[in-house]
């Protein structure tokens, strides 16, 4: 007679080292993931549909589940199966969370898998709300407020329309977000075994007959300069001393995110090639970009070299970290400038500018832009040929913006200002 159950063992379990899963009998199965781990998981059939249930991670450690506890849980849920009951809704209507718990949850399982840090705390910041902030006159919404104390099986449409109708029409690109976000987080709990029905805040077939369609809504978009105000902003941005300045004026030269132009390091840069590299961990579309520097970024570095405190092109305040954002928001607004543009903007000014004044290809624009263009055999291809193009491109730019001035700032004089003051301070 075949063996039909306990075909598993200790020692067969720590010799399976293969991805993939491995039966035991009577639905009951080792899991091996990808990178080793070990786990129990009951599978079983209900109406032509395969389901299962996991039963934990395989060890004989407290916290484990040893082969003897998943054989005794996997007969239970078989009893539960021939008394015509879900082992599964049994289990997860005992262990069911609140909104806020499946949040947590569910970051835990995809925080790290997300590079942006920012990312992270926006996903947090919208669901679980803000995190205390002294000092701060006001304190940033706290959307799913109502939401994070119910069960996920008790959510209803209502709830949801609750959460989104006081800023769907104010804030429709942040309301947009959120109800994605609580969306994937109610799946989630659906997948899970702890709700059932409809997801309460789907957009199609759903929450799209209860509100305004997205197209109908004013999108939120960075405030950016006309690019004819550009020239007169430059002047004005090279004639300030300080770090902050320096750094908004390489964000301007290489139109590179101001993350990616503050994350820089040395090593990469190459002044004699005149190129930067960013590497694919500190880029958006996650692949490499090299950036063609132009003589006044180049100048720009070259004086920054001068006063190299750590790895960090821009290095901050504190040690071993590099200069905020927030410092260079705070510049735009002494310069009384940040109520016309952001510094994302920049590049919305660049990229109106390359597509109304000149005659260069729409597709070095976009590269210049670390835009994705084309497949992916189109894209390998343009990396080799259009970095001449985009050269000729960003020269062609500075050349516009500083009037045939060439810019390059004043990190000089803000050296000599900060050693006179020291010397100053020594007398």
């Amino acid at each position: 007679m075949a063996r039909n159950h306990n075909k598993l063992s200790d020692l067969a379990i720590k010799a399976a080292t293969k991805p993939g899963r491995y039966g035991d009998g009577g639905g009951l199965y080792l899991v091996v993931g990808l990178t080793g781990s070990r786990s129990f998981t009951f599978m079983w059939t209900r109406d032509g549909k395969r389901r299962e249930m996991g039963l934990g991670a395989y060890g004989n450690a407290e916290g484990y589940v040893s082969l003897a506890m998943a054989r005794a849980r996997a007969g239970v849920a078989r009893v539960a199966l021939l008394e015509g009951r879900d082992p599964l809704a049994e289990t997860r209507k005992e262990t069911e969370p609140t909104f806020g718990e499946a949040v947590e949850l569910f970051l835990a399982d995809r925080e790290a898998g997300w590079r942006n840090e920012k990312h992270r705390a926006q996903w947090r910041m919208t669901l679980l709300g803000p995190a205390e902030q002294k000092g701060k006159r006001r304190q940033a919404a706290d959307y799913c407020r109502s939401l994070r104390s119910m069960k996920v099986s008790a959510i209803s449409t209502e709830d949801v329309l609750k959460v989104l109708q006081p800023v769907w029409q104010t804030r429709s690109e942040t309301a947009s977000r959120l109800r994605g976000r609580v969306e994937r987080v109610l799946a989630f709990a659906k997948v899970k075994g702890w709700r059932s029905g409809e997801n309460p805040a789907q957009w199609r077939g759903h929450l799209d007959a209860l509100l305004p369609k997205p197209k109908k809504l004013t999108r939120g978009h960075h405030r950016a300069l006309p690019f004819t105000d550009m020239p007169g902003f430059y002047q004005r941005l090279i004639g300030r001393p300080g770090l902050s300045a320096r750094a908004i004026e390489f964000v301007l030269l290489t139109v590179a995110r101001s993350g990616e132009a503050l994350g820089a390091t040395w090593d990469e840069v190459d002044l004699d090639a005149a190129l930067w590299t960013v590497p694919a961990g500190r880029m958006k579309a996650t692949r490499p970009h090299v950036v063609p520097l132009v003589p006044s970024a180049v100048a720009i570095l070259k004086d920054l070299a001068e006063m190299r405190q750590n790895d960090f092109v821009f290095p901050g305040e504190r040690r071993d970290r590099p200069l905020t954002a927030k410092a260079l928001e705070n510049q735009l607004r002494r310069m009384k400038a940040s109520g016309d543009t952001t510094l994302h903007g920049f590049r919305s000014t660049f990229r109106d500018w390359a597509g109304d004044e000149t005659n260069f290809p729409r597709d070095v624009a976009e590269m210049a832009l670390a835009h994705k263009v084309g497949d992916e055999t189109e894209q390998a291809y343009r990396r080799l040929t259009a970095l001449a193009k985009r050269r000729k491109l960003m020269t062609a730019w500075a050349d516009f913006i500083a009037k045939g001035e060439g810019g390059g700032g004043k990190v000089t004089d803000f050296l000599a200002a900060k050693a006179q003051r020291r010397v100053a301070g020594q007398a």
